[in-house]
C-alpha cells in the first residue's frame, strides 16, 4: 500500500484557484466567482474522439504566454473534444498524471463570456492530470503536448461540468467551454531540482547527495548530537523564484530520523510528487521553505518542537521528541 504523506496536517490534494470541486471544504485553493477546471464530481469520462476544429479564432494576445482574446463561437460546436496545438512547443511531451504548469483563459462558446483566466491573476495554474483532479476536456486534451505549446480546446458538457454546469461561474449545463492553455512545465515522479551544487562544510549537519536522475537522494547522519534551532540550507541552489509563506509548493522529498536515519516517508517510494500549501504543513517545513528558490534542494533538519514533538503520527514510526532530517526538491510554486 502507498504510504499516505506525513507532513500534510490537513488531507493533500489538487490546489484549484476558484473552488468549484465538490462542497466538502477539502479544496485548499482560494475561492473566487470564477471555475478553473478542476474536476467537478471526481467522475471519468470514457475517452473521446478528439477532432480539430470547429475553435473559435484567437483575435488577439496570439503570443504564448499572453492574454488572448477569442471570438465567440460561429455555429453549433462539435459534439466532440475539438484541439489545435495553437503554437507548437519544443519542451518535455505531457504524460497523464503530470503535474501542469499553465496559464488559461475559459470562456463560454456561445456567449464569448470569459468566466475564468489566470492571465489576470498572474499566477499560473498548478494541476494534475489525472481522473477525478482536472476536468476530462483537459486530460484527454492536454495529454501528448509540448510544453511550451499553446493549446486550444473546445470542451463538450460531458467532458467539462456535465449536466449540472457550474452556476456560478455562470456556465450551463448545455454549455461548450473554450479553453486557451500556455504550457509552462511539466513534472513527474523522476522530476527533480536543477540548479547550482552548493557546498556542505559543516560535519555536524546532515550530508545531502546531489543527483538530479529522479531518484531519492542520500542522507548521512553525523554521529553528534541534532542541532536545536531549525537549519535550513541549500544543497542545490535553483534559479526560480523565491517561495512565500503564501504559496502552495510542489515538491520531492525524503524524510529520516536523526537518531537512526531510518525513512518514514518520501515522494520517491510512493512515486507521486506531492502538492500543499505552506500553511498546511509543520512549522519546520513552512519556515524552512520560506525565502528558497524554485528548483531547488533544500535540507531540513527540523528539532522536536517545529515538528511533531512528542505526538507523531500514529502508525509513522516516528519517535516522540525525535528530530527530522528532510531532502525537499522545490519543483513549482502557485
Amino acid at each position: 500500500m502507498r504510504r499516505r504523506s506525513l507532513l500534510i496536517a490537513v488531507p493533500a490534494g489538487l490546489v484549484t484557484l476558484a473552488g468549484c470541486g465538490d462542497d466538502d471544504g477539502s479544496d485548499s485553493g482560494q475561492g473566487s466567482d470564477s471555475a478553473s477546471p478542476s474536476n467537478p464530481d471526481g467522475s471519468a469520462a470514457p475517452s473521446p474522439k478528439i477532432v480539430d476544429g470547429p475553435l473559435p479564432a484567437i483575435t488577439a494576445g496570439t503570443k504564448f504566454g499572453e492574454k488572448p482574446t477569442v471570438a465567440k463561437g460561429e455555429g453549433e460546436p462539435s459534439k466532440d473534444l475539438a484541439v489545435k496545438t495553437v503554437i507548437a512547443g519544443n519542451g518535455k511531451v505531457v504524460a497523464e498524471n503530470d503535474y501542469l504548469q499553465a496559464n488559461y483563459l475559459g470562456q463560454i462558446w456561445a456567449t464569448a463570456k470569459v468566466f475564468d483566466n489566470s492571465y489576470d491573476r498572474k499566477t499560473p495554474l498548478l494541476i494534475q492530470l489525472s481522473q477525478g483532479r482536472i476536468i476530462d476536456g483537459w486530460r484527454y486534451g492536454l495529454v501528448g503536448k509540448k510544453v511550451g505549446s499553446r493549446v486550444e480546446m473546445a470542451v463538450p458538457p460531458e467532458l467539462g461540468y456535465g449536466k449540472e454546469g457550474n452556476a456560478q461561474a455562470g456556465i450551463k449545463g448545455t454549455d461548450t467551454l473554450v479553453f486557451v492553455v500556455d504550457i509552462e512545465a511539466s513534472f513527474n515522479s523522476k522530476s527533480s531540482a536543477k540548479g547550482k551544487t552548493v557546498a556542505q562544510n559543516d560535519a555536524d549537519l546532515p550530508k545531502a547527495g546531489t543527483n538530479t536522475d529522479g531518484k531519492a537522494p542520500s542522507i548521512e547522519i553525523p554521529k553528534t548530537d541534532p542541532p536545536k534551532k531549525l537549519v535550513a540550507n541549500y544543497v542545490i541552489e535553483g534559479d526560480g523564484d523565491a517561495v512565500a509563506a503564501e504559496n502552495t509548493v510542489l515538491v520531492q522529498y525524503k524524510g529520516v530520523q536523526w537518531s537512526n536515519g531510518k525513512e518514514f516517508d518520501s515522494t520517491y517510494a510512493n512515486k507521486q510528487l506531492v502538492s500543499f500549501a505552506l500553511a498546511q504543513v509543520v512549522k519546520g517545513w513552512s519556515q524552512g521553505l520560506t525565502g528558497k528558490k524554485v528548483g531547488s534542494r533544500v535540507l531540513i533538519v527540523i528539532p522536536p518542537d517545529l515538528g511533531y514533538g512528542d505526538n507523531p503520527p500514529q502508525g509513522s514510526g516516528i519517535e516522540k521528541g525525535a528530530t527530522l532530517v528532510f531532502t525537499v526538491d522545490i519543483l513549482a510554486k502557485m
